[in-house]
């Protein structure tokens, strides 16, 4: 099913050209590429660096890049990259993680006894390592686990991994939504070489903003008073040092509104007074996903 939010956002974004991302084809960034934009091409990536590299430099039109995930939290690299990779954010996309355990065609589950995945993934699936008393076996990331037991061509091993990387490798589905949790979802940022920012009058926009303050006591309660004061909704806030640095934090900022609405506008004024660094990556309509996560 399309994301309104990116199907929103075509006609102002390249209609040409794929979407980079990081990972193997098959992987659940891979799935999200396709599910937010059907029909183009994808360009995996091996890390997420190359992913910027391939927007960056033309190669690809948009990247779609891992921001967080509702069980393993924030994806750190991200936070490290995206500041620096003068890129804009111009969307978001939210991806459900529907885990597969997939086997060799002609495969029983009973006869599986390796469990083949990315660490988070494996982490995701406790309760099938328990019921099938398999032995757990990392690997690089899901779909590479997935071409792995293809390989092998062994009824013992299994991977989990999407339906997409079934497809892909020509492996069977032995079971659907093996995870732990069915909450389990991934939220992307889109990102292009040029700012694609939506009208204030849209009215369901996000704003991702990068600032930092020095470590001196109430610096971080003196810089949000605005949003709080001028009641902007904040929906995630994440630091990290810049170089390695104790005398500075950084933090990235995600938000509801837009930089012209009057509130976010007094908000990011009174920002600036006490934050040596303000910068706005992306402004961008909201997903619907969010409206049904909040009802």
């Amino acid at each position: 099913m399309t994301d309104p939010a990116a199907t929103l956002l075509e006609p102002a974004l390249p209609t040409t050209g794929p979407i980079a991302f990081q990972g193997t084809r098959g992987a659940y960034s891979d799935l999200a590429c396709r599910t937010a934009f059907p029909g183009r091409d994808t360009l995996p990536c091996d890390t997420f660096a190359d992913a910027i590299a391939a927007v960056r430099d033309g190669r690809a039109a948009l990247g779609m890049l891992a921001c967080e995930n509702s069980l393993a939290g924030r994806v750190p690299d991200i936070h490290a990259l995206l500041p620096e990779s003068g890129l804009h954010i111009v969307g978001e996309h939210f991806q459900r993680v529907e885990h597969c355990l997939l086997g060799v065609p002609g495969a029983r589950i009973e006869q599986v006894r390796r469990l083949h995945t990315h660490p988070v993934a494996m982490s995701q699936v406790r309760g099938l390592i328990r019921e099938l008393a398999l032995e757990p076996v990392i690997e690089f990331d899901t779909a590479g686990a997935a071409a792995l037991v293809k390989q092998w061509n062994r009824p013992e091993d299994a991977a989990v991994a999407s339906e997409l990387a079934a497809e892909l490798h020509g492996l069977a589905v032995l079971r659907r939504n093996v995870e732990d949790a069915a909450h389990n979802t991934t939220r992307f940022y889109v990102c292009a070489r040029n700012a694609v920012v939506p009208p204030p009058e849209r009215g369901d926009c996000m704003t991702t903003i990068l600032f930092r303050v020095r470590n001196v006591p109430a610096a971080l309660y003196k810089a949000l008073g605005g949003f709080a004061t001028n009641n902007i909704n904040m929906t995630r806030l994440e630091s990290y040092m810049e170089n390695g640095s104790f005398s500075a934090t950084q933090f990235m900022l995600d938000v509801d509104g837009h930089p012209a609405d009057r509130g976010l506008a007094n908000a990011l004024e009174e920002l600036g007074f006490f934050s040596d660094l303000v910068r706005v990556l992306g402004v961008y309509p909201r997903s619907v996903f969010r409206a049904g996560a909040r009802a």
